[in-house]
């Protein structure tokens, strides 16, 4: 996880593709899709372009449990904004789910 907000937070492409798997995907809930989520980008290059894309909801970021998983809570003006939930095995993302439910995001405040 701290790999991961570290490269995104500095656009550092190559350091996201070495702790996404190479088949990672990404999930956006229906709510993430209207702020401009794509919905379903599978692979690390594109992953991590996508992560790049959007490092703005990484500056803000703070490590949490979301659904169980690990993962972070982005904040916008002090409250959560969206959140990531992320599956790893071994040393690498797999996947993770792109989350702006505003029922959810309230339960993390």
């Amino acid at each position: 996880m701290d790999a991961f907000l570290a490269a995104a937070r500095g656009g550092d492409f190559e350091a996201l593709l070495r702790v996404l798997a190479p088949d990672v995907v990404v999930r956006p809930d229906a709510a993430a899709t209207p702020a401009g989520v794509p919905a379903g980008t599978r692979g690390a290059r594109a992953v991590a372009s996508q992560a790049i894309a959007f490092a703005r909801l990484a500056e803000q970021a703070r490590p949490a449990l979301v659904r169980g998983l690990p993962g972070f809570v982005s904040l916008k003006g002090g409250r959560p904004y969206a959140a990531l939930a992320f599956t790893v095995h071994g040393d690498r993302i797999t996947g993770f789910d792109v989350l702006y439910e505003p029922a959810l995001l309230a339960g993390l405040a």
